[in-house]
């Protein structure tokens, strides 16, 4: 690939960019080259989120492009505020964006599994390890990981009568999401539909 001479700038706000010249002498990355760029752009996405995981996530600062500043440890809010070029890294956001949609939790949690599969990898990758095996590896852990929850899964049971379960489960669920501080509210009005 050839090498171009990066050239700091600031546009009118003041915020830095990075100027590549020569970017039409470059080459199109092929094979295991291609594979680690691809995975290097999707664990950059990932480790934005990494740190805002979890009950003591840190916060994120975003400064939008007219200047809004917007600061939350949401990984969906996060992916919709920045702005992704790269194809694969566009791809974790479609994927955190289908988290949220389907189930409305979780969203940091799947892009970075995401990332630390892609992470391992990279690692099975420079061992000499061809793509396809390891996909095939992927796909082998996951069934095995399904029947396993599927052999220690319990089913819970719950009727108007004994609605002890279906409170325990509602309060885990409520207490991960903003309205957990109206967690009462919400377990009331869930248990008079139920």
């Amino acid at each position: 690939m050839a090498q171009s001479t990066p050239t700091l700038a600031f546009d009118e706000y003041g915020r830095p960019f990075i100027v590549l010249r020569e970017q039409h002498k470059q080459t199109r990355l092929t094979g295991l080259q291609a594979h680690k760029a691809n995975i290097i752009a999707a664990r950059t996405v990932a480790n934005i989120l990494r740190s805002s995981l979890g009950p003591k996530g840190m916060d994120k600062m975003i400064v939008g492009p007219d200047g809004d500043v917007t600061i939350t440890n949401d990984g969906a809010t996060i992916l919709e505020e920045i702005d992704v070029e790269h194809q694969i890294g566009k791809l974790l956001v479609q994927l955190s964006k289908s988290q949220d949609d389907e189930i409305g939790d979780g969203t940091t949690g799947v892009v970075v599994l995401a990332g630390a599969l892609l992470e391992e990898a990279e690692r099975l990758l420079e061992r000499g390890i061809h793509p396809i095996r390891i996909t095939k590896g992927f796909e082998t852990a996951c069934d095995s990981a399904v029947a396993h929850l599927e052999k220690i899964g319990d089913v819970m049971e719950c009727s108007k009568d004994n609605p002890e379960t279906l409170i325990r489960t509602a309060m885990t669920t409520l207490s991960s999401k903003v309205i957990n501080r109206y967690q009462n509210t919400w377990l009331n009005l869930l248990l008079r539909q139920f």
